[in-house]
Formats: structure tokens, sequence, C-alpha cells
């Protein structure tokens, strides 16, 4: 079958005792979980809920995610994950523009009420007919005249159910991009392109079934990269999950060490914190002895911060890249080879990539020629949902444009520039931000910094650096300007520094430079 509800059928076929999920002191068995996401398909074909329809999830990295993330697939239908942030507006777009006919919400807590949010947004959209409230007391009961709860529904439902066969080419999920040009898109991602990139991990990160690994979940489950590298992968190879609802770096820590944690993967600033979080006596060898994969994206991974990293922890960061629209890896640095810091690897295998100019022609073969990654393979999405132009803008014969500029050595190893839309030109030269940063986080006073342009009368654009200093250091921003002049081009310092207690973020960890500006 095509499905991808198969990945954890035959997991729990053939590991039904071996633990699947850990959350707090509740620990689900892959027999448990199983059974508890057939219980959500029944729950939905009952509903006349089925292949092909859309319904909607707003789940923190809570088990609720995994079980109903399965059970919508079981049934056939395709998973519309929402971030937990949205406001009732927003949450009424994406119900509306993903056709949803069915939402699942987490109630949330006072300080993120998910729950009223969900209800509200779905109030909003008449299409979508069926909601149900995920509360952390299953015997709390509902409010009169407000959504039904999940819990006492999902009970009594038959915990066994015969998965709905799916093309290979039918949507298992779509996944909403950042919307950082206007509103955000819908990527559809087949069966096989979630699959196939969670089956990855066997040559990305040497993963086995018989030696499972136990995973950290801190990526939000409902972007891309914490559902196939985390959740599809640990369940595609036996792996047990540990699911931390937020992140915070020394909850992390405690976590790596009370479960033998074997796998982390998450964003750059989630590495940056890790580091800073080691200064409260963590023990790092105890952590270090278990750790046995590092995996980072999302970003660009400063080079001071793997270096740092190897030094405390022993264990080198795979740096790899992706996007939604890729589900979402498509490179990653070759297993079993020495990392070359600062790439994000190779193509992973059954993936092609390449460097484009604007219209599209092949950037010549040149270390030092800077061009647009293109991607073509099994992970490339079906396109962007009832968007035929901006499907068309984003693929052309099965290459995807990604909008992020790279090199490419003589080796084929990639190298992220920066996002073509982060460019600064100044006075006509065009200066990227992520070789400024890069210079910057080696200053013994920079913790952690954003280049971005800024309004120019003359020149266009001016460079400014949004500057987070380190614990016990006094640098002024002076300082940092004439530190800065001494180490760059005349045309790319900075002439502008601002400090600041800490960088906006995304809920997966991503600076928000478009705030910032």
């Amino acid at each position: 079958m095509a499905n991808l509800a198969t990945l954890l059928e035959s997991t729990a076929a053939a590991y039904p005792d071996r633990t699947a999920i850990v959350a707090g002191g509740l620990r689900l068995s892959y027999a448990q979980l199983d059974g508890a996401s057939s219980q959500v398909a029944n729950l939905l074909t009952a509903r006349g809920v089925g292949r092909g329809d859309k319904v909607a999830l707003s789940c923190p990295n809570l088990p609720y995610f995994t079980v109903i993330y399965y059970g919508i697939l079981k049934a056939g239908a395709t998973v519309v994950p929402l971030n937990v942030l949205l406001k009732p507006r927003e949450v009424a777009y994406h119900l509306a523009d993903s056709e949803a006919v069915a939402y699942f919400a987490f109630e949330g807590t006072a300080d993120l009420p998910i729950g009223e949010a969900a209800w509200e947004g779905f109030r909003a959209t008449p299409g979508c007919r069926e909601f149900f409230l995920v509360t952390a007391d299953p015997a709390a009961p509902p409010v009169l005249g407000g959504p039904e709860h999940y819990a006492p529904l999902v009970a009594a439902q038959p915990a066994a159910y015969s998965t709905v066969d799916v093309d290979d080419d039918e949507t298992a999920v779509i996944l909403y991009t950042s919307g950082t040009t206007g509103q955000a898109k819908g990527a559809e991602l087949r069966h096989r392109n979630m699959r196939d990139n969670a089956r990855s991990g066997v040559a990305l990160f040497d993963v086995d079934a018989s030696r499972p690994d136990t995973y950290l979940c801190v990526l939000p489950l409902f972007h891309s990269f914490g559902q196939t590298v985390i959740q599809n992968n640990a369940i595609a190879f036996g792996g047990t999950i540990v699911m931390l609802p937020r992140f915070t770096a020394p909850a992390a820590l405690r976590l790596m060490l009370d479960e033998q944690v074997t796998f982390f993967a998450g964003v750059p600033t989630m590495y940056w914190a890790l580091l800073g979080a080691l200064e409260d006596g963590v023990d790092v060898s105890a952590i270090a002895a278990r750790l046995r994969v590092a995996a980072a994206g999302g970003s660009a991974l400063p080079a001071e911060v793997h270096r740092a990293f190897q030094r405390r922890f022993g264990v080198t960061i795979l740096e790899g890249y992706g996007l939604s629209e890729t589900s979402p890896v498509a490179s990653f640095a070759p297993w079993g080879q020495p990392v070359r810091v600062g790439s994000i690897g190779v193509p992973i295998p059954g993936v092609e990539m390449k460097l484009i100019n604007d219209d599209w022609s092949d950037v010549p073969d040149d270390p030092d020629a800077i061009g647009e990654i293109a991607i073509k393979g099994h992970n490339v999405m079906k396109g962007y949902y009832n968007r035929p132009e901006a499907t068309a803008e984003a693929i052309r014969d099965g290459w995807f444009r990604s909008g992020d500029l790279a090199k490419k050595d003589a080796d084929g190893f990639y190298y992220i520039v920066d996002r073509s839309k982060d460019i600064i030109i100044r006075g006509g030269f065009n200066v990227y931000p992520r070789e400024i940063e890069e210079v910057f986080m080696t200053h013994p006073a920079v913790s952690l910094v954003a280049v971005i342009g800024v309004p120019h009368e003359s020149r266009g654009e001016e460079i400014k650096a949004v500057v987070v200093r380190n614990k016990d250091h006094d640098v002024t921003e002076d300082d940092l300007v004439a530190w800065g002049k001494e180490q760059l081009a005349a045309y790319k310092y900075p002439r502008i520094v601002e400090f600041a207690d800490e960088l906006p973020m995304t809920s997966t960890g991503k600076i928000l430079k478009r705030q910032l500006k």
C-alpha cells in the first residue's frame, strides 16, 4: 500500500511492545499508538470524512499530534497541520484555503489558547463542518453550545481499522509555507514524497530498526522538518520519540540526559541555546556518551556554533537543506564522511540539485559562481494547492526553484550564500548578510547576530547588524563597527550596529528578519 500510515502499521506489527512516544510520565507502545490512530480513523469515517478530504490539525508536540496525524492518513484523508500560534482570522484563512472539512485542535494554555483561536476560526469557516477539541483532561465536560470533546468520541471507537488504500500521487499532507511574500500557500505533498523522504534516514543517519534511536522532538511537528526527520523517520525505523511541547535549552538538556537521547535535530538557534545553557552545570559527558546524531536545518548554521558544539559534545553536526515544498530534505552532509563546515552537503539519494539564473538557465560549473538552487526528485511537491499560476512559477520540467542562493564546489558540495530576497544592494554592490553574520559570530562579545538592509538616501541600502551580546561583555556599537571595518571589505561592513536582548523568531526558530526591518 502507498498510504504513509503504513509506516506506523508496519512498525507496530514488527515491534508492538516497543516504546513509540514518551511525553512526561506517559509512555505509548507502538501497539497503543497504532490502536489510538485507528480510533481516530474510525471517528472520521463515522462522520463521513474519507479519501481526499482535508482535515486540519492544531497541536503542539504532544502524543495527540502523532495519534491524530496517522488517524487522518489511515482514513485516506489529507493532513493539514497548522501553526499553533495562528490567530482566529489566520485559522479561518487556512481552513478555507485548504478546503478542510474537519478540524482537531488542542485546547492550549492560558498563555497560548490554541483551542479558542481554533474554535473562532472554525466558526468563521462554513465549509468546515466538524470540530474536535482535544483537552488535557479527558474527563472534562464539554461546554454547552461549545465544541465536541475529542476524548469520549474516540474512546467509543474500535482500536482496529482497515487503512484506506491510496495512490502514490495522492496528497498526504498540505504544509503551509511561512508566507514571507504575501499570503501563505499550501504545498501539496504526496504519500510517496513524505514516505520516501522519511525512509531516507537509512542513508542519511545510518538508522536501523534493530538498534533503534531515541529522538528528542523539539522541532514543531506542524513543520516539515519535525514531521519527517523526527516523527516519520523514527516511526519508520521503530525509534522512540521523546516529546518536548515547548523548547527551552535547560529542559531539552535534561531530557537528553534522562531519556538517553541518541538523535537530536534542531535549527541553528536551538544549538546556540543549548551551548548557552551549559553554564548551568549540565553533565555534558553523559549526554555526549549517548548522542549519536546531531542534525541541523531550517537556516544556515554559523560555523562558530558548529565548532563549539563539536568541542563540547564531541559530535559533529550534520547540516542539511530543504523546504516545505521538498518534504523537506533535499541535501545532507554524507554520513561517514568528513564534514565540510558551512556546507549543506550533497543531494540525498533520488534527488538532483543544480544552480540556475533568474531565467532558469544553468549557472556555469564554476566554484565561484552563485545561483539559485533548483531541486528535482522524489521529494518535490505536487504543487501549491489551488494555485496553478504559483505552481507554474515555482516548478518547470520537474525542477523546483527554491529562492535560495548557493555555490557548489568541485566535489559537488553546496554552500548557501543567502536567500535571494535577503540580499542587500549597497551602492550597486551585492552584499550577502550570511557572510557578515559568520564573521561577526567570531567576535567574543557576539552571542547572536542578524544582518539586514535599511533604506539609505544615496546608497539605496545601508548594512545594519542587530546583535545579542554575550554575558559580561560591554562592547559598544562603535567598537563593533570599527572591528567590522577591519574584518570586511569597505562595501560590506555594517555602519549601523544595534544591541537587543533577543531576536524575534518564528515558531520553528528562524530569525524574523522582516520583523527587524
